[in-house]
């Protein structure tokens, strides 16, 4: 994976409106598998070249979940980080990825509630500058007060 700033933790006092945070993959078939293995979703849509091309995507695509999952990295790992507990997450899929897509996928901060520990993050993932996923995250972020 390709990102713009180490793992770690950002606590909710460092948080400041307009941060952003990514992280770029390429999907694989080996993801693509593996996730089907995972999450037991075996659609042949993801899996079976002969099936998929003969779908409205004309060809196999990556599962949506594997795509949000990229979104969750960053909010795990980077925005806030280690120690980030999910409240809510919307997600909008607005065109597939396919094996071999290199995905972006970003968080920002959009809104910030200190007291609560909460914030809310425009979520969104692009393949060649397209969207491709957009939603929004609430989270419960770590505290150098409370963790």
């Amino acid at each position: 994976m390709l990102d713009n700033l180490p793992r770690g933790t950002i606590c909710i006092e460092d948080i400041e409106m307009g941060m952003v945070r990514y992280v770029q993959k390429v999907v694989t078939d080996a993801d693509i598998e593996k996730f089907s293995e995972v999450s037991t979703d075996r659609n042949p849509v993801h899996l079976d070249d002969d099936y998929a091309q003969d779908t409205i995507f004309e060809g196999r695509i990556a599962h949506g979940m594997l795509t949000a999952g990229l979104v969750s990295a960053v909010i795990g790992e980077q925005l806030p980080g280690h120690g980030t507990i999910y409240m809510s997450q919307s997600l909008k899929f607005l065109a597939p990825v396919r094996p071999g897509d290199l995905v972006r996928a970003e968080v920002e901060v959009t809104g910030i509630e200190i007291d609560r520990r909460r914030v809310k993050l425009d979520c969104r993932c692009m393949v060649d500058g397209k969207k491709v996923l957009i939603g929004e995250a609430m989270v419960m972020a770590p505290s150098r007060k409370f963790d």
